[in-house]
């Protein structure tokens, strides 16, 4: 198999490199990558599967870690964020998992922000402490909480940013900076940002993970999680750990990841643009409480913001009036969005945290993040954005 566009690249633009970069063609030279379902490859010789095995040439081995359209799949990504390597897997919580375990043993502290998605906090706070791993959870708005929490065994600090569901920002370069003097690893989850928006990496992040499954599918297909950042990371902290325990995606995942590449520009800008309108028109209802946005001048952080991020987000929070009751009201009000816990899907979805995907923790723990029992998280789609605008006002009589 031949490259057709180098994912060193720079010249090309973001828009481009999603169409074309990490391309392999085969000497069918097809047009549209190819899907590569096998599990296993063959040799040429004993000595050149010697070898291959050894990594003293190149070539595939098997498909749990090492497939051509995962590879494809994994260049384009490492292009468009700007890394030197990444590492696929079956899901989103599969690359939080696997790049945060790549970094710990028995003995380290990690401290992430508090504010985080359900099942990563679940790993922080149930899965690490199995293994001998301490962990702090902080304020992550707050520098000094980050710096007063670390200690001489952390080796991982952990943050989403925006955050799920309440789409806070942290400042990603001054808790790098917070981690590099310690002389421990910052990861960053920038699902809510995608690539398009927010650069961890050159804000000093050393890993950034992502659900393939939102906006780079972004249809509602198939499940998948992607893992980049320097080659020297992803082959001390994350390859290994990817080829001995196998959470591994699968090539038609892969392969459909690459089709939602090539529109996930198009579709994001999109998607951002019905978000910021439906905001605007939903600020200041006297039926919400509050409502919090990114792209907006009244986001509490909107000075990092300006700093770190190139555009809001297709997501929105807003807490309705009534608590639960006022809340489910307004879903079932709902005539064109779904109600579902996905996000980032050409169709616009929205979902009750406290109910999914933070039933797990306590009121008193939701309450410290500001999920109350009111607030919905909207993931604006591709649909008009007068005809969502005109579903949620109908949806908000109803409370």
């Amino acid at each position: 198999m031949s490259a057709d566009t180098p994912k060193s690249d720079k010249s090309y633009r973001p828009e481009t490199r999603l169409v074309h970069a990490g391309t392999l063609r085969s000497q069918f030279n097809e047009m549209s990558e190819g899907l590569f379902l096998t599990q296993g490859y063959i040799y040429e010789s004993a000595e050149a599967c010697e070898a291959r095995f050894a990594g003293k040439i190149p070539g595939y081995v098997y498909s749990r870690y090492s497939n051509p359209t995962l590879s494809m799949f994994e260049d384009r990504m490492a292009a468009l964020e700007g890394a030197e390597a990444a590492r696929s897997t079956a899901t989103g919580m599969a690359a939080v998992t696997t790049a945060l375990m790549g970094l710990v043993k028995a003995g380290d502290h990690v401290v992430a922000a508090k504010a985080l998605f359900g099942s990563c906090r679940w790993v922080i706070e149930d899965w690490l402490p199995r293994f001998g791993v301490a962990s702090t959870l902080v304020d992550g708005k707050d520098l000094k909480a980050w710096q007063d929490a670390v200690r001489p065994n952390t080796t991982a600090l952990f943050m989403e940013t925006p955050t799920n569901p309440t789409l806070e920002v942290y400042d990603i370069a001054a808790v790098a900076k917070i981690a590099h003097d310690a002389g421990a690893k910052l990861v960053v989850d920038n699902v809510f940002a995608t690539p398009l928006f927010q650069s961890p990496l050159a804000l000093g992040a050393d890993c950034v993970v992502y659900s393939a499954t939102k906006h780079i599918d972004g249809q509602g297909r198939v499940l998948g999680g992607i893992i980049l950042g320097s080659e020297k990371f992803i082959m001390d902290h994350v390859h290994q750990v990817i080829r001995q325990t196998g959470p591994s995606l699968s090539p038609f995942n892969a392969w459909i990841m690459l089709k939602g590449l090539e529109t996930l520009a198009v579709r994001v800008e999109r998607q951002t643009a019905n978000a910021a309108k439906v905001a605007d028109a939903l600020a200041g209802h006297g039926k919400i409480a509050r409502l919090v946005y990114p792209g907006r001048a009244d986001h509490p952080q909107a000075a990092v913001i300006k700093k770190q991020m190139r555009g809001g987000s297709n997501l929105i929070a807003f807490e309705i009036k009534g608590g639960k009751e006022g809340a489910f009201r307004f879903l079932n009000g709902l005539k064109l969005i779904g109600i579902t816990n996905n996000l980032g899907d050409t169709k616009s979805l929205i979902t009750h945290p406290t109910t999914t995907t933070h039933q797990r923790l306590t009121p008193e723990q939701r309450a410290e993040l500001g999920i109350g029992d009111g607030l919905v998280r909207l993931s604006a789609g591709l649909e008009h954005a007068d005809d969502l605008t005109e579903d949620l006002l109908g949806a908000l009589e109803k409370v």
